[in-house]
């Protein structure tokens, strides 16, 4: 293995190629387009990798040109602040940060735009296909997945019976998951009359029917 700084070295002794500035240019000017080349053309786990570790470089230039942006507006400095004030030649100076009024006004901008068209919307969280329904593999090499299991609580009726296991394409969960009565409690008000009542849910649809409906009659 070769040691020690010998490239440099090298060219300390007998110098760069004559067109090596204009190679380099060119080869700087090609590698976007074959960044970009590359991210198209690679596929599986290798392109998750490359393209998060170029968003992160993206985000650190911006990061940079962000910074570089900063310097050049006028900032607060220290020295004019002296301990008698400034000269009446001085006065009309500028002695706040101007980027960051700027940012602030943009932003409370932004919030009172925003907040002009908002509308209280209850925060519900959306349940997914693939959170409520689970992939079932089945067949001799685990190819076929047409098959789902039901995660979440299941209310199923008195007169429900499975399917024949082969042919069930929706698993419902075991008896620890399933649910032929609801448990309905009663307000603190209303807790002499009936405590806790225990109705039959024959169907999904009248569940909320009648949760409803003992909702409207505890008021």
């Amino acid at each position: 293995m070769p040691q020690n700084e010998y490239i440099e070295l090298h060219t300390k002794r007998h110098g760069r190629r004559l067109d090596y500035e204009e190679r380099k240019r060119k080869k700087e000017g090609r590698k976007p387009h074959e960044m970009a080349e590359k991210a198209k053309k690679l596929r599986g786990i290798r392109a998750k990798l490359y393209n998060k570790k170029r968003h992160s470089e993206k985000i650190q230039m911006k990061k940079t040109i962000k910074m570089h942006e900063e310097r050049k507006t006028k900032q607060k400095s220290a020295d004019n602040d002296s301990k008698y004030g400034n000269p009446s030649y001085l006065l009309e100076r500028e002695t706040q940060i101007r980027a960051k009024i700027l940012s602030n006004t943009i932003k409370q901008k932004r919030k009172e735009k925003a907040g002009k068209w908002d509308v209280p919307i209850p925060k519900v969280r959306g349940v997914s296909d693939a959170e409520v329904f689970k992939v079932v593999k089945t067949g001799k090499t685990k190819r076929k997945a047409w098959k789902r299991m039901v995660t979440k609580v299941t209310y199923v009726g008195d007169g429900f019976t499975r399917k024949p296991v082969k042919y069930e394409r929706f698993i419902r969960p075991m008896f620890v998951l399933q649910g032929s009565m609801e448990n309905v409690t009663a307000a603190p008000e209303h807790i002499n009359k009936s405590p806790t009542s225990t109705p039959a849910v024959p169907g999904q649809r009248n569940m909320f029917y009648r949760f409803a409906q003992k909702l409207c009659i505890l008021q």
